[in-house]
This record gives C-alpha cells, sequence and structure tokens, in this order.
C-alpha cells in the first residue's frame, strides 16, 4: 500500500471518528434512550428528593405560620368550679387585661365552642347521663402586640391576680414548642434526604460513566491517535448521561407530582389548621420544578469530571 492510500484511510477514519464526536453523528455510546437501567435510576432518585423537597417545604411552611400566629398568643384559664363565680371572674379579667397597653386584642372563647372542643373526649349528653353538669373552665384568648415574653406574662399575671385568683395564664408558644421542636427535626431529616439522594445521583452516574469508559476503550485511543482531546471524548459521555438523566428526571418529576398531590388532598380533608398552614406556595412548586434540571445539571457535571479523570490516567 502506498502512502497516498494510507493517508487516505487515514483520512476516512477521521472524518468518521469525528462524526462521532459531533452533534448529529453517531455517539461514542451506543444506547438507545431511556433503555437500560441509569434513566429510570434516575428518575427512581428525582421522583424521592421531588417528595422530600416538597415535605421539607411544607413542614417550614407549617411551623413559619404557625409561629407567627401563636408567637404573641395568651390562654387564661379561670378554672373555678362554681358557674357563678367562675362567670364573676372571666368577666373581671376581661376588664382588667383591656386595661393593658401590650395587649392588641382579646375574645372570650363561647361556651357552645368549648363543649365541641372537649365532646370528643366526654362525647354529648354527659350531664344529663351522670346527674350532674361538669365544670369547664373559662377561656380568654389574649393576643398581644409582640411576642410572649415573661415580663408581659407577669404583667397579665399582676392585673387579674385580684379579681380572678383562680386564673391561670399560660403562653400558647410554650406549650407547643415541642410541636415545634419535632417538626423542625422531621424538616432537617428531609433536607438530609434531599442531600443524600444528590450524593447517590452523582455515585450512580459516575459508575455508570466508568463501565461506558471501559467499554469503549479500543474507541477512545482511536480518537486520541486521530487528534481527539479529552474535552472532546468527556463531551460526548456529558452529552449522553445529559439526554439520559433529562429523560429519567421528567418522568421521576412526573412520579412525585402524583404522589405530592394525592397526599395533599389527603392531608386537606383532615381540616386541621397546622395541617392546612402547611400547604405549597407557588415559590415551592417552581422549587420542585427545578428538581430535573439540577439533577441533569449534576448528572452532566459528574460525568465529565469522571471522563477526564479517567482518561488522565488511561493515556
Amino acid at each position: 500500500m502506498s502512502e497516498a492510500d494510507t493517508l487516505a484511510d487515514a483520512g476516512k477514519w477521521r472524518v468518521r471518528d469525528w462524526r462521532r464526536l459531533g452533534v448529529r453523528g453517531a455517539e461514542l455510546i451506543p444506547q438507545t434512550r431511556m433503555s437500560g437501567p441509569m434513566p429510570w435510576v434516575i428518575a427512581i432518585m428525582v421522583a424521592m428528593t421531588a417528595i422530600a423537597l416538597a415535605a421539607g417545604l411544607a413542614l417550614g411552611n407549617a411551623i413559619s405560620l404557625a409561629r407567627a400566629e401563636i408567637e404573641g398568643g395568651v390562654t387564661i384559664q379561670v378554672i373555678e368550679p362554681r358557674d357563678e363565680i367562675r362567670e364573676r371572674e372571666a368577666a373581671a379579667a376581661v376588664d382588667a387585661i383591656k386595661r393593658l397597653p401590650h395587649v392588641a386584642g382579646l375574645r372570650r372563647v363561647p361556651q357552645a365552642e368549648l363543649d365541641g372542643l372537649i365532646e370528643p373526649w366526654l362525647g354529648t349528653g354527659i350531664a344529663a347521663a351522670t346527674g350532674a353538669a361538669i365544670p369547664v373552665p373559662s377561656l380568654i384568648d389574649v393576643r398581644l402586640k409582640g411576642p410572649a415574653t415573661p415580663p408581659q406574662l407577669a404583667a397579665i399575671e399582676k392585673a387579674i391576680a385580684k379579681v380572678a385568683p383562680s386564673a391561670k395564664v399560660d403562653a400558647q408558644s410554650s406549650w407547643l414548642r415541642p410541636v415545634f421542636d419535632a417538626m423542625v427535626s422531621l424538616q432537617v431529616l428531609s433536607i438530609s434526604l434531599v442531600l443524600l439522594l444528590a450524593g447517590a445521583l452523582a455515585a450512580a452516574v459516575l459508575l455508570a460513566a466508568r463501565s461506558a469508559l471501559g467499554a469503549n476503550r479500543d474507541i477512545i485511543e482511536i480518537v486520541h491517535l486521530l487528534g481527539g482531546t479529552d474535552t472532546q471524548v468527556a463531551r460526548v459521555f456529558q452529552r449522553s448521561i445529559g439526554f439520559d438523566a433529562a429523560g429519567g428526571g421528567t418522568v421521576g418529576l412526573a412520579l412525585a407530582m402524583v404522589v405530592i398531590l394525592s397526599l395533599g388532598r389527603r392531608f386537606a380533608s383532615l381540616g386541621a389548621g397546622l395541617v392546612d398552614s402547611g400547604a405549597l406556595v407557588w415559590t415551592d412548586w417552581l422549587l420542585l420544578a427545578l428538581v430535573p434540571l439540577l439533577s441533569t445539571l449534576l448528572a452532566m457535571l459528574t460525568a465529565r469530571l469522571t471522563v477526564l479523570h479517567a482518561l488522565r490516567k488511561m493515556l
């Protein structure tokens, strides 16, 4: 074979392999989109990430709104068992609290509402069944102009001490603090799951990139001999992983939306105030929509760095 024929054959190889590196040509990794385990692994990772993120956002909304609502709330219980004295003390306590400067408003809870609160535990018609009425404390809901601090609670207690000696003052935020602490712990757990799933996604892409790199080692060596650079080879793997991650992320987000909406309807049917305050807002939905995009970018970056690092050791 003459030198001209050798150069011509080399030119054919160069054209064919550069087309493999191009956008329009065949790829170094002969893989049909959404075939093989990688896209479905990414779909599962994205679905779990979106669900964990939605849970964390919902808990954050519930904590913020509940704290803002009860931060300045104070409950006063008049626990005198005798009806006429309890009624007199409750009315006197309301008059005394109105004169305090740091009180933004107050409301005496009606008896019918109190009966509705205790009905799930005592049932209806309990007085008729026992032949005597059960004394229920009178409740006064006080709203302060700021957070309920110990000096403000002490001022309220001092103001009602003489007119309502059986009254007990409680800050709403104090007896709900264990609930808030538990919700914060769950929120931290959901954020930790998001980070762990992101790490698992990067690890899965790393293994897939190394496997594909080993399977196409001979082709990569030929491309290098024909003048191909590590960056051009890495771009091929990066593009292939990017397509798989985008397809898998879209499927995963769709699955997550079905789960999130189904759970949202079930929790909304409970009608509980603390649960209702955890509804997702439009910014939360925007963050959830960004999960597939961020997952795709993470997968492409991981594939690129993995291939570049492996090629430096290979050649």
